[in-house]
């Protein structure tokens, strides 16, 4: 638009005038030299905007840049912009709507949870937990849950914030060069720092939006495989269990009480086995940060965005930025962590099935119900796989289950939960292979470590023989 062509009146007017007007606003004393500089380029303020995809309304500009400051100012110096992805994942719950619980809804939640620690003591060896059972909202699942979201994607975070200043870095640069003294002094901030910003501001959305997404599915605090408080109590959401049960041939109660035993195990397992824990989040950690992102598929991505609309930042990067690509090291930590995930969740399907099936008719449908529902993944464990690119999916659940089951009818619920009580106890991939094999195979291992302990006593005794006789006689012993 030329200099002499008058600017349209009212709300949508868009010219020059309005837009320096604008740059003004943004750059403060610094805008004068970069509006005489654009001009002295031949560059019309309204046509580099309205290039760029911003809005065409001055007003809409204003709003959008100052959502964009916002956003970057609450990121700081971590990896994940912690408020808002916590913000974004209860606006994701609420999706749908997330009213409180009713007193008599508690009431169910929590009966069903007492009622299957009960049932459950004829199951396992292991203890109920401390903490006591408690009833949710899907907005009590975010907030109960969101600190161990930090422990899973901070690692990966990190590379995400460094690939994205690979892939704006020249980007940035041309920006930067554009005004006299550079952004910083023009009063929008240092580069790099604006960069760091970006990646843990659009680490928070994905983080937001994944527990958001997981908030309206999961039913409790260990139906994903991972223990997503740091001090296991059985919980569940009250929303999501009754969801679950519409369109079942099972009553509602029936359903609640399965999921409850299912929460209910899985909580004893993790408050009563040290290692498990640590063992689950640490290997998803390593897998993490041997992450490579896609950068080609990165710089796509943020071409492709609407800086105007903060939901399309969130679609751009959900299909995954992460190379499909994976190190061997990787490669071994995925093994263990599936292989982990099928035994937890495997016991779990066990035992919550064998407390079930003295008092639930429907125990058996209901356990195919769940094995079918976690084999298939969802929306959730998609958004989940686009987050720290992998899926956490027990493959083996069925194998695993079986063995446990082997292990019931051979060593008694005593001596199967007693396997948890080291890492090398716990069934390997051979056992899920061959389960009716694992007393032989540990047999096996029990005689060649004897023969092995006979073999060095004999080295040990013969050396101590040999001294012996060097004392004695000064000549070799034997």
């Amino acid at each position: 638009m030329s200099p002499d062509v008058p600017a349209p009146d009212g709300p949508d007017a868009t010219g020059p005038q309005q837009w320096e007007q604008m740059l003004r606003a943004m750059l403060g004393p610094a805008a004068d030299d970069a509006i005489r500089e654009m001009r002295e380029m031949g560059v019309d303020p309204a046509a580099m905007a309205a290039a760029s995809g911003l809005p065409a309304d001055p007003v809409a500009l204003q709003q959008a840049l100052a959502q964009v400051q916002r956003m970057l100012a609450t990121s700081g110096d971590q990896p994940v912009n912690w408020q808002m992805a916590h913000d974004l994942a209860r606006q994701q719950a609420a999706v749908g709507g997330d009213p409180s619980l009713t007193p008599a809804q508690a009431k169910e939640v929590r009966d069903a949870l007492s009622v299957a620690e009960l049932w459950l003591d004829v199951a396992t060896d292991l203890p109920p937990v401390v903490g006591a059972p408690q009833a949710w909202s899907r907005a009590e699942w975010v907030e109960a849950t969101l600190p161990t979201w930090r422990t899973l994607t901070e690692p990966v975070a990190t590379s995400l914030s460094a690939a994205l200043a690979g892939a704006l870095g020249p980007a940035i640069g041309e920006i930067d060069s554009a005004f006299p003294g550079g952004l910083t002094d023009a009063g929008a901030g240092d580069p790099t720092q604006l960069l760091r910003g970006l990646g843990s501001a659009v680490f928070g959305l994905q983080v937001g939006q994944a527990a958001g997404t997981l908030a309206r599915e999961a039913f409790g605090t260990t139906d994903i495989g991972l223990p997503l408080l740091e001090r296991p109590a059985p919980a569940l959401v009250a929303a999501n269990v009754d969801a679950f049960a519409q369109g079942l041939d099972a009553p509602a109660e029936e359903v609640r009480l399965y999921l409850a035993l299912r929460e209910a195990a899985a909580s004893r397992l993790f408050g009563h086995v040290p290692w498990l824990r640590a063992h689950l989040l640490d290997t998803v950690a390593e897998y993490a940060r041997g992450i490579a992102i896609d950068v080609e598929h990165l710089e796509e991505a943020v071409a492709s965005i609407d800086p105007t609309d903060p939901a399309a930042l969130q679609e751009a990067l959900s299909g995954g930025v992460f190379a499909p690509q994976t190190t061997p090291a990787q490669q071994a930590a995925l093994a263990r962590l599936e292989h982990a995930l099928a035994l937890v969740e495997g016991w779990v399907d066990e035992v919550a099935t064998a407390a079930a099936t003295p008092h639930l008719p429907h125990a058996v449908p209901l356990r195919e119900m769940v094995r079918r529902r976690r084999a298939a993944g969802g929306p959730a464990e998609q958004t989940f796989a686009s987050l720290v690119g992998l899926e956490l999916r027990p493959r083996r659940l069925r194998d695993a289950a079986t063995v446990w089951a082997h292990l019931t009818a051979t060593r008694d619920v005593a001596g199967r939960d007693a396997l948890w009580a080291h890492p090398d106890l716990v069934p390997t991939p051979e056992d899920l292979d061959d389960p009716a094999g694992f007393d032989a195979r540990r047999q096996a291992e029990v005689d060649g470590s004897a023969d092995l302990d006979r073999a060095l006593a004999q080295i040990l005794g013969d050396a101590d023989g040999t001294d012996e006789g060097d004392q004695a006689t000064g000549t070799p012993a034997g």
